[in-house]
């Protein structure tokens, strides 16, 4: 069976490696002098070659690089996801780095590198490079590479000597893998390994893949002990409140549930912003520590909402207190003003359409529209067909 680190290798077990590079080489060369190549390309290198010509960059030296300023390299390290996994990875790939001649490298989602560690003597060819921490290192800054291509082709990438687009980079095999946020699928970065092009075996995709797979579901561990953590710290307040309700993260996560039945996650809540939970029916969220209570109006209570359709639109949903408001679009504004007069029976797209541009052309413009809204209005707006939520009052003031 073919696995998806064999898959995407770029030497097959039992290649020559010396022979394979010499291949390349001439492959390379001929492409970009615009002759016919003694063989074509691997598919993924010939898309990255074909970007980072119409970029306009060399391959006969190295592009610029310019580094970030350390203080901004430690912003995005103490910032970033990937900083409660490196110690993880350093386990699984730098213990060996020494004895394997490679290196490992750690990029965040811009492409930036974060952490660069292992061989000291490969350490020194990659200075040369300019494949040091706080570089940015991607397909349009230093041309076809395994971290940059692997950004570009939302993919595990693994390249070997002149597959790279640059000549400086031949001597090299690099291995990328992207690694994403186990809660919503997130990318945060690419984990990479390089070393000299010679010394590639076959298992290091292997490696990677594995250093990957670990560091993610040590991530969501990390993710289950902070909604264990939001449930403890809430659990006075919680066994306080009467009636159904949940407790969710800042990413709608459920940390805690009672009277309703158990969920994994919720839309993401916002303040002052309805959200539908089946089994709870219209919210709005309330800020409880680190994260929120969510539970229902009380029975027979009615969101009330005002829109404010001038020249300058904005919604306020009111409540005790100061109203939430925000800005809205004049095309939002116009939705909201045609499906508070269509009333409960709501309106499909076809007939917003027609009352907004005067025809029944565009639904696939309508249902954009709408989506975008409701991002900003939550569940004031309910769909199939669209309309105004129930328990939600609605008034157009000019």
């Amino acid at each position: 069976m073919t696995t998806a680190s064999t898959a995407y290798g770029a030497i097959p077990p039992g290649t020559d490696l010396t022979l394979r590079a010499r291949e390349l080489v001439r492959i390379h060369d001929a492409v970009l002098s615009g002759v016919r190549p003694p063989q074509r390309p691997r598919a993924l290198v010939a898309r990255s070659w074909t970007r980072v010509m119409s970029l306009g960059l060399t391959a006969d030296h190295v592009n610029a690089r310019r580094p970030m300023s350390q203080e901004e390299l430690v912003r995005r390290r103490s910032t970033s996801r990937l900083s409660l996994v490196i110690d993880e990875l350093r386990r699984v790939l730098t213990s060996v780095a020494d004895a394997s001649l490679f290196l490992m490298v750690v990029c965040d989602a811009d492409g930036v590198v974060l952490w660069r560690e292992g061989a000291p003597r490969v350490q020194l060819t990659a200075d040369r490079l300019g494949f040091l921490e706080g570089m940015l290192w991607t397909e349009q800054v230093v041309g076809t590479n395994a971290i940059g291509t692997a950004l570009a082709e939302a993919a595990p990438v693994q390249l070997f000597s002149a597959e790279h687009y640059e000549s400086h980079q031949h001597p090299w095999y690099c291995t990328a893998w992207p690694i994403h946020d186990p809660r919503d699928g997130t990318l945060l970065g690419v984990v990479d390994v390089s070393g000299p092009a010679l010394t590639l075996h076959p298992a290091i995709a292997a490696l990677v893949e594995s250093a990957v797979r670990l560091s993610e579901a040590a991530l969501w561990r990390h993710h289950r002990e902070r909604l264990e953590s939001l449930r403890r710290s809430t659990e006075a307040v919680v066994s306080s409140t009467n009636g159904p309700l949940l407790v969710v993260d800042d990413h709608g996560w459920v940390a805690h549930h009672a009277g309703i039945a158990a969920r994994d996650r919720i839309d993401v809540p916002q303040a002052d912003r309805a959200v539908a939970v089946p089994g709870l029916g219209l919210c709005l969220p309330e800020r409880l520590g680190d994260g929120w209570l969510i539970r229902p109006r009380e029975a027979g209570a009615t969101v009330r909402a005002r829109l404010y359709a001038g020249p300058e639109p904005r919604l306020e949903v009111l409540r005790d207190g100061e109203p939430w408001r925000t800005s809205l679009t004049p095309r939002h504004a116009e939705i909201l003003a045609a499906l508070t007069a269509a009333g409960p029976r709501g309106l499909t797209a076809a007939e917003l359409s027609t009352r907004l541009y005067g025809d029944a052309h565009h639904e696939v413009t309508i249902r954009a529209e709408v989506s975008r809204l409701r991002r900003v209005a939550g569940a004031l707006v309910s769909t199939h067909p669209y309309r105004i939520a129930a328990g939600v009052s609605l008034d157009v003031a000019g």
